[in-house]
């Protein structure tokens, strides 16, 4: 079973525009629609338009916090959210137009009897459970917190994917995750320095992986994707042909392709593949890829 943690599950409402927006001014919408949004949840989506099995984990709350709970069931995505007794979850506004603006919610509060509740969950994970930490804190919640969950299963063997930036990945590198997925600027942030050439980018890697990853896969948008593997082997995917409609959720797919990959076949090359077409199917979608969507890129990749 695979295991998503979102901390701040949201809302999203996405609107779309024909002309830029005009500050001070009454704006019209071209379309508009409601997602069900975080990186946990839209990893779970896309392992489950891939027939793999998850559980969605997090904190919700209020009437936007069942509203996200009903959403995310309806996908098909076994859910084990955390109900908060105050706050309201987040709405967070997409505005899209030539360029995309997010205006992104805090959400509620998160208390200590709440977080430990989660630690009860995770306490049920057992060996070959997969374990994926995808995206930022909340501010009610201690800066760490990464590194107590990894230290909390540290006596059993649980993969664990770690999809987020600075400290959050940095400081837990320590307890050897599975898998990192930082892009070009996130790795630059982690390494302290440029990178100008793909030589660059392997060496990154390798700092990270002596650090104690096992695999770092950076996505490079049109320049595609490179995996450095546990045992040090460069793989490297070329970014498909397609219109860029939605970045939103592209990195998600793209861990839960990878996954997804791996799993089926234990194979780092076909689990870069299929995590590459997952990733470009969402950029190429207005929301995030169905499985035919998947299949189609995959196919001419």
């Amino acid at each position: 079973m695979v295991y998503t943690v979102t901390f701040n599950p949201a809302l999203d409402y996405v609107v779309r525009m024909d002309e830029e927006i005009k500050p001070g001014k009454t704006n019209r919408t071209r379309s508009e629609g409601y997602y069900y949004g975080g990186k946990g949840i839209n990893v779970s989506a896309i392992l489950s338009e891939l027939e793999i099995e998850n559980t969605a984990l997090g904190f919700v709350a209020g009437f936007t916090g069942d509203a996200i709970e009903t959403g995310v069931k309806a996908m098909g995505i076994n859910t084990d959210f955390i109900h908060l007794k105050e706050g309201l979850s987040r709405i967070n506004v997409k505005i899209k137009t030539k360029e995309e603006t997010e205006i992104n919610g805090r959400g509620p509060k998160i208390d200590q009897r709440e977080q430990n509740e989660l630690f009860k969950k995770l306490g049920n994970l057992t060996d070959g459970d997969v374990l994926v930490l995808a995206g930022s804190v909340p501010a009610s919640l201690p800066d760490d917190i990464y590194e107590k969950i990894l230290e909390s299963i540290a006596d059993r063997e649980i993969p664990v994917v770690v999809d987020s930036t600075g400290d959050l990945v940095r400081n837990v590198l320590k307890f050897n995750p599975f898998l990192i997925k930082p892009n070009k600027d996130e790795l630059r942030e982690l390494v302290g320095r440029k990178m100008d050439s793909f030589d660059d980018i392997y060496e990154a890697a390798l700092e990270l992986q002596e650090k104690g990853a096992a695999n770092v896969l950076v996505s490079m948008g049109a320049e595609g994707a490179m995996l450095v593997d546990e045992n040090k082997k460069i793989h490297r995917t070329y970014a498909p042909k397609g219109e860029l409609k939605n970045s939103v959720g592209s990195g998600d797919s793209m861990v839960a392709g990878f996954i997804s990959g791996f799993l089926k076949s234990g194979n780092y090359a076909e689990a870069l593949k299929l995590g590459t077409a997952a990733g470009s199917a969402t950029a190429f979608s207005d929301s995030l890829a169905t499985k035919e969507e998947i299949e189609e890129v995959y196919n001419r990749m």
